[in-house]
């Protein structure tokens, strides 16, 4: 482990995480909502109590909004850009120790296209749309079917699993894997750094965290040299190759953009079918609704994305002084958009509480953030959550809980860990949707 590595979490991580522990012990519902157990499990009672009657509030540590027309204009605004080390009012030394010491390419310092603006992330962006156009997507439904139901004759009829180790998290490492030309072999590796990774796109995590997080980090750049290099020699049908044959970013930037996909791709979908089994059993009724009319999967899978957003919030700073709704934002200052807060909004849905796989509007929700950043894999991501969760409930009609599930213990990207269930009778294998 290199010795900067502690460093760099300090400053990136460590700052946050011990500015939002001593806010949460004076009583700051937003410090407890960002940074404690409540916000990991169920946040929207704190975001309630948050919500207020303003629409963008001064918190002791940023600005924020849980306000959908808000959130929506400040993710479409070009004086906003994407989140900096300015957040939480970390010290000007500590940011510049921070780029003193660069990382290995991730998903979560540039040029990952997540954390910069245009023209730079237009650039960035560009040669990888071409993997997410509708025809694209459209390519790779047919295999969304073929892994989903290759996962589901694996599980254990009249068994028990966990439903996030055997199945949530198998159906996008297959396709990820696919995109990027990753050997089959080679999906287990792809699991582990998921795992040991995704705490970096969260705010405050703790260091154990973290050095696993580097390791991880580590071991997956020194694989990507090695099979960007064979793919230079026999490329093949996938993005990546496409990129690497293109020649136009450099080995590092290639290495950062399939980190990135590997993170965004995998992360999401994970936690929208993991979320949605959670929510369909906890509302028999919604899942018995679905079973009678199966032409609402995919409005159910908006639903899920509204209800229990996979993503629960982002961040922008003003790149320039900015009025917002009367309330003057200094450039440099951050505000902390709650796509969870603007997903519930009594202003666009109708009784937000209420989960109703027949909502009119449900797909008004912000789970995939909008604007120049909206989601690449949006459209894949619905495409993986209609088929894996229809073809789960209808191969097994009976499947329950068998155990307590277990949330991560992270705050932006919210999902399960583990998810253990009794699957029950097995059914024949489902119509295609």
């Amino acid at each position: 482990m290199k010795p900067h590595y502690w460093f760099r979490w300090l400053s990136v991580q460590g700052a946050p995480r011990l500015v939002l522990r001593l806010q949460a012990r004076r009583g700051d519902p937003f410090a407890e909502l960002m940074g404690g157990p409540a916000g990991f499990d169920d946040p929207y009672p704190l975001i309630e109590r948050l919500r207020g009657e303003t629409r963008l509030m001064r918190t002791s540590i940023a600005w924020a909004t849980f306000d959908h027309e808000l959130c929506r204009s400040i993710l479409r605004d070009s004086r906003f850009g994407v989140r900096t080390t300015e957040s939480f009012n970390i010290p000007k030394p500590l940011q510049k120790l921070a780029e003193r010491f660069p990382l290995p390419p991730n998903p979560v310092e540039p040029p990952s296209m997540l954390v910069i603006d245009p023209p730079e992330h237009t650039a960035m962006r560009k040669p990888v749309a071409s993997a997410f156009t509708p025809r694209a997507i459209r390519r790779l439904r047919d295999r969304v079917e073929t892994v989903t139901e290759e996962l589901l004759d694996d599980l254990p009829a009249h068994g028990s699993a966990d439903l996030i180790r055997s199945f949530a998290a198998q159906v996008p490492i297959a396709i990820i894997s696919e995109m990027l030309g990753f050997p089959d072999e080679d999906k287990a590796l792809f699991l582990d750094w998921g795992d040991q990774m995704t705490p970096l796109l969260d705010v405050g995590i703790p260091w154990h965290a973290h050095r696993k997080a580097m390791r991880a980090m580590e071991v997956m750049n020194d694989y990507l040299d090695q099979h960007i290099e064979r793919l230079r020699r026999a490329p093949g049908e996938d993005i990546l190759s496409s990129l690497v044959a293109a020649g136009e970013l450099d080995s590092y930037a290639l290495k950062a953009t399939a980190s990135l996909l590997m993170g965004a791709g995998f992360e999401t979908t994970v936690n929208l079918i993991g979320n949605g089994v959670a929510q369909l059993l906890a509302h028999p009724d919604q899942l018995e609704r679905l079973r009678e009319a199966p032409e609402l999967w995919p409005n159910a899978v908006e639903e899920i994305l509204r209800f229990d957003s996979p993503v629960q919030t982002t961040a922008r700073t003003a790149l320039t002084d900015v009025e917002i709704d009367g309330v003057r934002v200094r450039g440099g200052n951050t505000v902390v958009l709650s796509l969870a807060g603007a997903n519930r909004d009594p202003a666009v849905f109708a009784d937000p509480g209420r989960f109703d796989v027949g909502r009119d509007n449900a797909k008004d929700h912000l789970s995939f953030s909008s604007g120049v950043h909206v989601c690449l894999g949006a459209s894949l991501a619905r495409m993986e959550g209609v088929y894996a969760l229809q073809a789960l409930f209808e191969r097994f009609p009976d499947l329950r809980l068998d155990g307590p599930l277990r949330r991560r213990a992270l705050f932006t990207l919210h999902g399960y860990e583990r998810m253990p269930v009794h699957l029950g009778q097995r059914a024949q294998a489902p119509e295609p949707v």
